[in-house]
């Protein structure tokens, strides 16, 4: 079989590059799997808190240090994301001569992630989502990347590169691959693809294996963990001395063997995969990405997982504005919006986009309760927090503290309680936000995704299955916002119906 074939080949090429794999792990291939292979790590017996399951030379790593390819991209000055693709393309484009060849056979052509889906998939699947906008906008950043400074590569007098391998199709390609499998090694490599370890599969917030560099110039000091959560990172590269190559003639090794088959100062910094707890024979070893929500799963590594615990929805400030201009005029809207910046208050940051999350349980952050409860202050009572702010700001250039209304609601940036602001008018606002997101996603409702997740194929229809995991995902969040919303109503003696478009219908203020 030539998945088997590949595995056997991988094998023999990490005992050559002096890549440790206990023999208390197994590489098992999925069933089906053909071209593209579908790797899992399990225990073959019981693995316990610290034992060291695999170490990796980072002259084994694939990186814009190590490639054939280094003093090209060195003399063109590109690093980060561009520099690295360009090393798994050139490794790719001379075939066996190049000293991955085993490593990269093993590995897919590419990984399914949105942005190599078309635009008319994404414009049909992501519609509504967080990454809608955010795929779109990536592939247009990359085809400039790739017309700027990777086809101008084609003429370089440094290496014969082969223009089938470095083409706008095998760049994206690369980039799958790097977004989905690169680990930060140090700042000297940057960011690398990293053999044995990209085989570990990720499981939110139920790491067993830790990747961790340790360093031979100092056995109990410095040790640094590895971070492969956050892959968009441009590389630094640093002068920090490269390793010396070295490797072990041993086949394989059981557990606790690893710290004895080296003493020699001379060794070279090393890769290790240490066991965080214990797990059982039979079960399979994961790794974790970070704690990332269905939609940094799906940008990144093309799944999602179900019932995730660090999924998020973001309201645009935009949206806001939108729902303000909808009840008020213009210049409130921009008065109250001023304002609330002035008592140091903002959205989260991307790109050109200002937003705010809601969290899984449906709880908005504070930044928009308070930006809500200012919106709908009444004019007396706006006009008193103004002169409020204006006094305290005569005596601090970062006014924190200033009440507002006949309630002495007290906005002190960083200690704000949610259960003063959320009045019967911020919760029906926050009821009309909710209806004004969810419309993003189009006319089928959260059952009606449901009901089309239920009749989909993982295995065939993968795009739509992730896509609908991510929609529901985000939908159920919606859901739960109304529910939080409702509820504070109720709390604050107020009922107010939790579904329904257009709920909150309050009379447009006249324009001042």
């Amino acid at each position: 079989m030539a998945a088997t074939r590949r595995m056997r080949a991988f094998k023999r090429w990490m005992k050559c590059q002096g890549i440790e794999c206990s023999d208390a792990l197994h590489l098992a291939i999925a069933k089906g799997s053909a071209e593209s292979l579908s790797v899992s790590v399990e225990a073959l017996c019981d693995l316990r808190l610290g034992d060291v399951v695999g170490r990796i030379p980072k002259q084994s790593c694939l990186t814009v240090k190590t490639t054939g390819a280094h003093q090209l991209i060195e003399e063109s000055q590109l690093g980060g994301n561009l520099g690295l693709s360009i090393a798994v393309m050139y490794e790719k484009s001379i075939g066996p001569q190049s000293p991955w060849f085993q490593y990269l056979q093993l590995l897919p052509p590419f990984e399914p992630i949105p942005m190599l889906w078309s635009f008319p998939e994404i414009d049909s699947f992501l519609p509504g989502t967080e990454l809608h906008k955010t795929v779109k906008e990536d592939k247009s950043l990359f085809y400039e990347d790739w017309k700027e400074c990777i086809e101008p590569l084609l003429g370089s007098a440094l290496l014969e590169l082969n223009p089938n391998f470095f083409s706008i199709q095998e760049y994206f390609a690369a980039r799958s691959l790097i977004s989905s499998r690169s680990f930060e090694i140090d700042k000297y490599h940057g960011f690398g693809m990293v053999p044995l370890a990209d085989l570990f599969n990720h499981k939110t917030a139920a790491e067993d294996v830790h990747f961790t560099a340790i360093s031979s110039h100092s056995e109990s000091e410095n040790d640094s963990d590895i971070d492969n959560s956050d892959i968009d990172n441009e590389i630094d590269g640093d002068d920090e001395p490269m390793a010396q190559d070295s490797y072990s003639e041993k086949d394989g090794f059981s557990r606790g063997d690893m710290g004895s088959s080296r003493t020699s100062g001379d060794d070279p910094t090393f890769l290790e995969m240490i066991m965080i707890k214990d797990v059982k024979a039979g079960a399979e070893v994961f790794n974790t990405y970070g704690s990332l929500g269905n939609a940094a799963l799906l940008h990144r590594y093309g799944f999602t997982e179900p019932d995730n615990p660090f999924d998020i929805v973001n309201i645009d400030l935009e949206l806001v504005l939108q729902w303000s201009s909808s009840l008020f005029s213009c210049r409130h809207s921009r008065r109250r919006l001023s304002l609330w910046r002035k008592l140091d208050y903002s959205g989260c940051f991307s790109e050109n986009t200002e937003y705010f999350e809601i969290s899984f349980d449906g709880e908005p952050e504070v930044d928009l309760l308070v930006l809500l409860y200012i919106m709908l202050l009444p004019e007396e009572e706006y006009h008193e927090l103004d002169l409020a702010l204006s006094a305290v700001g005569n005596l601090n250039k970062s006014p924190s503290l200033c009440f507002a209304g006949k309630g002495n609601i007290l906005f002190v940036k960083g200690s704000m309680s949610n259960n003063l602001l959320l009045t019967k008018d911020v919760c029906e606002a926050l009821l009309s936000l909710a209806d004004s997101r969810e419309a993003l996603y189009g006319l089928s409702s959260l059952d009606d995704d449901i009901k089309s997740l239920y009749g989909c194929c993982r295995a065939t229809e993968f795009k739509l299955y992730h896509s609908l995991m991510l929609r529901i995902s985000e939908r159920k969040i919606l859901e739960k916002l109304r529910c939080y919303a409702a509820a504070a109503a109720a709390a604050a003696g107020a009922r107010i119906p939790t579904t329904g478009k257009g709920a909150y219908s309050r009379r447009k203020a006249k324009r001042t």
